[in-house]
């Protein structure tokens, strides 16, 4: 009898019909679509990827009202234009399924990866149960022992529990996000709002560090430094009480120790054992890649999911912080010693007695933690070799002795004032040598010294500071914030602040939360408060749990979630218009600061402007005193940024092309001087900023402007209302002119 066996993705059904098959392969392509058919002990077996996610959570009749709760599971292709290339597959499993009566499902063994299977199962296959493949690694032994003990039916705790979040999810995203859009567009600003049941209270989160930071008021304090020679070497010492608040109290200090020497009164050494770090779960992975490689937590989980179906790394969507025996951990670490880059390391390792890792306390049902299965890459690009790296080195230094390091902390009398000079170094590296080059620590090493020793100074600073204010959240410290909070998953939490990020709500690398994240926030406390609630959140995550345990009813859930949702857009209802009121003006005051180059050197009295024009989708910059100024001004289609540089031969604004690795700088004024003495590259900028919109209404109509046309005769300038208006003219003769010859 045949059976098949259905993955998440097309790599993973190439490696499970390698791992499988008794002899050859036999792969076939249907549409495109990778067909895989095997024999293992006598058995036929085909092999289908599907590629993510084939059905998608869907309103049973669209519309753009709300609540909606009148949900089912629609085909990905028919509800996403953009997600076509998913029927090809869907039409595989299906014409496949036919031929079969036994179905296995080896889709990632995670949530997602269960509804997948699921769907696939009961929708392409018409079956209402599957056998199930559970494997952490993409490795020819995982998968063979996967096989071997294959459990006859689906993870169904995982499968509801993963039903119910796609269900609670679009409940909550979609209705929310109507909401905010159809107030916002009441006030006449077209603009797509969005929230959701987690991303509400992490821009709230985010918000409230911002309003401490501006809310915050430094205050001045004081140190006293003192620097000085010992007899083998420098000594920088602080005065013990370290911040000092009253000036006069720093003043007296510094009359009573000018012109003394000091004395070692005593001196203290402590050693800090620092055993080896755990290894790594989804979230520190994404944590340590942010901080020792400036990578962002969502490349890094693409990168190591990109690594795990190539079968080089374990399954990266893990909470757990544990290995386990089973692993094989010597045979791992003498496959990655016949790498040079790793030989000498692992030699360190494969020489102690036992091997044993430093497990953390953290554990995940499904996976172990994230490490190197020993199977080498052939070859990577940059970011993704580093952080294959970092896994490696994470997984050596877990088996790693402990590294020592010794503080010594002297202090010093001068003049009966008590100073302090502290210094640590490492004594012992211990596993520090596995992990290197991510392990970075200060050595600071005082000299040697001898109770009684005098210290003559040879400088006394006092120094003015400022009391900080908190810092902002990084990428990585929000996502380990709302792990701490048990907000979102391991998996989403990166895409969540993704989603922050485009919907303009927060901006740059240290997180500042825009204008408009700040007063969304606000205006939904002050009218709505129920949508950013994080006990609520926090409730319906212990919930997933529960049902995950067969614990609890999906329907109990859904139920509670339409019976909260209901009452919160109800409120929400009876305050539409103001909160719409004040979201929208705060769009436009954002869009106004996002789309502002400078005042008008025309008129001197308007405000230059990027304006979206609705009928051509084209861009170009005008004075926002049209019609009483009618400047403008073409731009490229590329990425533009205000600066706040002025051109030296014309004193126009010049605008930052961003096109390419290297920005372009570019003066606005296609009549500049400077515009004939460009090189190539910037003419060829020059022809693309000027290639669309001219600086002239059209004599005809009077309400298009002039566009740059090409026909077979050559450019020509047209009317931008063409069919409507059908006014062309030639291009006069000048540096315009030359620009298209």
């Amino acid at each position: 009898m045949s059976q098949l066996i259905i993955t998440e993705k097309p790599s993973a059904a190439q490696k499970i019909a390698e791992a499988l098959a008794d002899s050859g392969v036999e792969d076939r392509k249907q549409n495109g679509v990778d067909i895989y058919t095997i024999k293992r002990h006598g058995k036929v077996i085909t092999i289908v990827p599907a590629v993510g996610h084939l059905f998608t959570v869907a309103e049973k009749i669209k519309s753009f009202k709300y609540p909606s709760f009148d949900l089912e599971w629609k085909p990905v292709y028919e509800d996403k234009k953009e997600s076509f290339y998913a029927k090809k597959y869907a039409d595989a499993i299906k014409s496949e399924a036919v031929k079969t009566k036994s179905f296995v499902v080896a889709c990632d063994y995670d949530i997602e990866g269960e509804v997948i299977g699921l769907n696939a199962i009961r929708f392409l296959c018409g079956q209402k149960d599957a056998k199930r493949m559970k494997f952490s690694t993409l490795t020819k032994p995982d998968l063979i022992e996967a096989y071997q003990n294959i459990s006859e039916t689906l993870d169904w705790g995982q499968a509801k529990a993963g039903e119910a979040r796609h269900f609670l999810d679009w409940m909550y995203g979609i209705n929310l996000s109507r909401a905010l859009t159809l107030a916002i567009r009441k006030n006449k600003a077209y603009r797509t709002m969005s929230s959701g049941r987690v991303q509400g209270p992490t821009l709230k989160i985010l918000v409230e560090r911002e309003k401490e930071i501006h809310s915050f008021k430094p205050k001045k304090f004081w140190e006293i430094q003192a620097l000085g020679r010992a007899s083998k070497g420098n000594i920088e010492a602080w005065h013990k009480k370290d911040k000092f608040w009253n000036e006069k109290e720093v003043d007296a200090i510094l009359k009573k120790i000018k012109g003394h020497d000091g004395k070692v009164k005593n001196i203290d050494k402590t050693q800090n054992i620092q055993p080896p770090p755990n290894p790594f779960d989804l979230t520190t992975l994404q944590t340590e890649a942010y901080g020792v490689l400036g990578i962002t937590p969502g490349k890094t989980l693409s990168y190591a999911q990109d690594l795990y179906s190539h079968g080089y790394i374990s399954y990266p969507r893990t909470s757990s912080q544990q290995l386990p025996d089973k692993i094989g951990y010597r045979k791992i670490i003498e496959n990655l010693m016949k790498h040079h880059n790793y030989e000498k390391l692992a030699s360190i390792i494969l020489s102690k007695k036992g091997l044993k890792p430093n497990n953390g306390k953290k554990t995940d049902p499904a996976h172990p933690a994230i490490f190197p299965t020993g199977i080498m890459p052939k070859s990577l690009q940059s970011p993704q070799s580093r952080i294959y790296d970092l896994i490696v080195k994470r997984f050596f230094s877990t088996f790693g002795e402990n590294a020592v390091r010794e503080t010594v902390t002297v202090d010093i009398d001068i003049n009966s004032e008590p100073f302090v000079a502290k210094g640590t170094r490492t004594i012992n590296k211990g596993w520090h040598i596995l992990y290197e080059p991510y392990i970075k620590l200060k050595e600071e090493e005082l000299p040697e010294l001898v109770i009684g020793e005098v210290i003559h100074v040879k400088q006394i600073n006092k120094l003015e500071k400022e009391t900080q204010p908190p810092k902002r959240y990084s990428e990585a410290s929000i996502i380990k914030e709302l792990e701490n909070r048990n907000l979102g998953t391991k998996a989403t939490r990166a895409q969540i602040i993704e989603n922050l990020y485009e919907r303009e709500y927060i901006s740059g690398k240290s997180i500042a939360v825009t204008k408009l994240g700040i007063k969304t926030i606000d205006t939904l406390e002050k009218y709505c408060p129920e949508i950013i609630d994080e006990e609520l959140t926090r409730s319906f995550e212990e919930e997933m749990d529960n049902i995950r345990d067969n614990k609890l009813s999906p329907h109990k859930v859904l139920e509670k979630a339409k019976t909260a949702l209901t009452k919160i857009l109800t409120h929400f209802k009876q305050n539409e218009l103001k909160i719409g009121h004040e979201l929208a003006k705060s769009y436009l005051e954002t869009e106004r600061e996002k789309s502002f180059i400078d005042t008008c050197p025309v008129c001197n009295k308007g405000e230059l402007h990027i304006i979206h024009s609705k009928k051509n989708h084209n861009r170009f910059i005008a004075c926002n005193q049209y019609p009483k100024c009618k400047t403008t001004f073409s731009i490229p289609s590329a990425n533009i940024k205000k600066t706040s540089l002025h051109c030296e031969k014309c004193n126009y604004p010049i605008i930052e092309i961003n096109r390419g690795k290297i920005p372009k700088r570019l003066c606005i004024n296609p009549k500049c001087v400077t515009k004939k003495l460009q090189s190539p590259e910037l003419k060829e900028e020059e022809r693309e900023l000027i290639k669309n919109i001219v600086e002239e209404e059209c004599p005809k109509c009077k309400e298009g402007i002039l566009v740059v046309r090409k026909s077979v005769y050559g450019h020509f300038l047209g009317c931008n209302k063409f069919p409507k208006c059908r006014y062309t003219q030639a291009i006069k003769e000048g540096p315009f002119k030359k620009d298209f010859t």
